[in-house]
């Protein structure tokens, strides 16, 4: 199938590009623009703790992007309980930002992993209010079963701590929550290299999230265009499908046949 056929689905709304990136962590605003230009993504996150809603007379990092161009996706970076996550969605929607949003509610401020008792407890308000929630979460099949029958639009298994760049570190459980989660999987958190998100993509997931691999990265440009690269290969690759791995090689060029 081409690749231009074969859009990312989320809730009923449809994007060619299956990178999602962050606009945290870059040397400066021009900088962050060059990354999301190049790197062709669609949806980009934005912590609302860092958007200037409050006196709209002063920069904002909505300055810096085209609304027209972008979609939005809100995120709650930053809260450690429901009723702070719930509260943070509640803002960006009023201030008209998106009601499109990543949930993420952290249980330890070390290891960032998520608190899934609070995330599912805000997950239910948010989703009940009409907003479209992607929940960043553990990568448990049943903490994402749980979020998908509550209603959430998408599930974002971390492949690994936030900011970590250490991969996918379970591929196995990425594998166990796409055979038996219907809605679009997304792996967020813990890429490091565009290896990483092609293995990601290979696996199955949807789509991938990151923002440190880019923004920390050495060159943040060529990195972008890099990851852009990888989410599509991998994608590629897993629909192509791949050969059965074997012990023991196997002739390229077989000798069935040939005459002696």
């Amino acid at each position: 199938m081409s690749q231009n056929n074969d859009t990312l689905v989320i809730a009923g709304r449809e994007f060619n590009s299956r990178l999602m990136v962050g606009t945290g962590k870059y040397a400066d605003f021009q900088q962050m623009v060059q990354a999301l230009e190049i790197s062709g993504a669609e949806i980009i996150t934005v912590a609302v703790r860092r958007v200037n809603i409050s006196d709209r007379t002063k920069e904002s990092l909505l300055d810096h992007i085209d609304l027209k161009k972008y979609t939005l996706l809100p995120n709650t970076a930053g809260c450690y309980t429901a009723d702070d996550a719930v509260r943070t969605c509640r803002l960006a929607r009023e201030a008209g930002l998106s009601d499109f949003v990543k949930l993420e509610v952290l249980g330890d401020e070390k290891t960032l992993f998520p608190d899934n008792e609070e995330l599912l407890k805000a997950a239910k308000i948010l989703v009940a209010e009409g907003f479209t929630v992607l929940p960043y979460c553990s990568d448990d099949v049943t903490v994402c079963r749980k979020l998908e029958d509550l209603g959430c639009a998408a599930v974002m298994p971390l492949g690994a701590p936030i900011g970590s760049g250490l991969g996918i570190r379970n591929p196995y459980n990425i594998r166990i929550i796409l055979e038996n989660i219907k809605v679009p999987v997304i792996v967020d958190a813990g890429v490091g290299c565009a290896s990483d998100a092609a293995i990601a993509m290979e696996l199955g997931c949807h789509g991938v999230l990151m923002n440190t691999a880019i923004a920390g990265a050495q060159d943040p440009i060529a990195m972008a265009e890099a990851m852009k690269l990888a989410v599509i290969a991998g994608r590629l690759s897993y629909k192509a499908g791949r050969i059965p791995r074997k012990l023991y090689a196997n002739a390229s060029s077989p000798i069935e046949g040939l005459l002696g």
